[in-house]
């Protein structure tokens, strides 16, 4: 009895290590980059509250050129590129350049006195569940997704953005939209 006993053991630990070896596997050879919108790949759809209190869809900005910023009030790269941001979007917001600021703070109260402590005016989406910031596989912050007319991700930078980086990431943008 004791012998038969160690055999199902041992069968049951085989077939445990034989699962586990599989999904471990499994994980590793599906690339990540499948899950998320990389360059070239259509941009996720979603909808989020801004701040304004309104619905705000990616759809909604069909046509258009989009910046997509992911930064939270904890980061510091991102309090540092948001005044560069602000006068990127004082410039190019008139051209029919989109900018979609997504939040992934808890408290809409902390990002609004964020916003109004650095005078800065960006349309801001609050993603405190993380469900978009998610679906986009943000992992770092800030995370920003430059989007073509066609909807498509043009550049995606991960970190800081210098302002120069971001003005002519747009310039090419805006040129590829009107050629």
């Amino acid at each position: 009895m004791g012998r038969n006993k160690k055999w199902v053991q041992m069968a049951i630990f085989a077939v445990v290590l034989i699962i586990g070896v599989f999904t471990i596997i499994t994980n590793l050879s599906a690339s990540d980059s499948k899950k998320y919108p990389q360059v070239g790949d259509k941009a996720t759809e979603f909808s989020l509250i801004g701040l304004d209190g309104k619905t705000h869809e990616l759809s909604d900005y069909k046509g258009k050129p989009l910046l997509i910023n992911f930064w939270g009030t904890f980061c510091p790269p991102c309090k540092e590129e948001m005044p560069a941001l602000q006068r990127q979007y004082d410039k190019w917001s008139q051209q029919g350049v989109v900018f979609l600021e997504v939040n992934v703070d808890k408290n809409k109260v902390t990002v609004q006195s964020f916003m109004d402590q650095y005078k800065l005016n960006m349309p801001v989406l609050l993603d405190a569940k993380e469900q978009v910031r998610k679906m986009y596989g943000v992992m770092d912050y800030p995370t920003t997704f430059f989007i073509g007319a066609d909807g498509k991700v043009e550049v995606k930078k991960i970190g800081q953005m210098s302002e120069l980086f971001i003005d002519e990431t747009l310039t090419k943008l805006v040129a590829k939209t009107k050629s």
